[in-house]
C-alpha cells in the first residue's frame, strides 16, 4: 500500500508579503498614486486639509456644537418637513415635475413678452379662459385648495 508524501510548507511571513506588495504598490498603481497625488495637492492648495487637521484635533468641541444645533425645535421641524418633502417628491412621477418646470419657464417667458403697459383684466381673463389647458389648471389648483382647507379644519387637526 502507498504512504502519503508528507508536504511541510515553511510558514510565511504575513508582514513580509504585506511589505512585498507596498513595495510593488507605487509600480503598479503609478497613474492612480499620481492623481491621488494631485488631489491631496488641490485640498492643500485651498486649505481644505488644514480645516480638516483643525477639525479633528477639536473634534469635541465640533460635535458638542452639532449636537445642540440639531436639538433645537426649529431644526427637527425643518428635517421632519424636508422628509415629508422627499416622500411627497417621490411619489410624483417625473414627467409631471418636467412639465412643471417647463410651464413655469413658459409663463415667465410670456409674462415677459407683455407690452410695459399690461393689457386690460377683461380682454386678458376672457381671452385665457377659453383655453381649455387654463380650465384644467384651474380645476388642478381648486382641487389643491380644497383639500388643503380640508387639512386645515380644528376637527381634522385634533384627529
Amino acid at each position: 500500500m502507498a504512504h502519503p508524501i508528507p508536504l511541510e510548507l515553511p510558514p510565511g511571513d504575513a508582514r513580509e508579503a504585506l511589505y512585498s506588495r507596498l513595495q510593488n504598490a507605487p509600480v503598479e498603481h503609478a497613474e492612480a498614486v499620481l492623481a491621488a497625488y494631485e488631489v491631496l495637492q488641490g485640498f492643500h492648495d485651498r486649505g481644505i486639509l488644514e480645516v480638516l487637521r483643525g477639525a479633528l484635533g477639536s473634534s469635541d468641541k465640533v460635535l458638542e456644537i452639532v449636537v445642540e444645533a440639531i436639538k433645537t425645535p426649529e431644526l427637527i421641524r425643518g428635517i421632519r418637513n424636508f422628509l415629508v418633502l422627499v416622500k411627497l417628491l417621490g411619489t410624483v412621477e417625473p414627467e409631471l415635475v418636467e412639465g412643471l418646470a417647463r410651464s413655469l419657464a413658459e409663463a415667465l417667458t410670456l409674462a415677459k413678452t407683455y407690452e410695459s403697459k399690461p393689457p386690460g383684466f377683461w380682454r386678458t381673463e376672457l381671452h385665457q379662459f377659453r383655453s381649455r389647458d387654463l380650465r384644467r389648471g384651474l380645476v388642478f389648483i381648486s382641487s389643491l385648495l380644497e383639500a388643503f382647507g380640508q387639512e386645515l379644519a380644528p376637527e381634522k387637526r385634533r384627529a
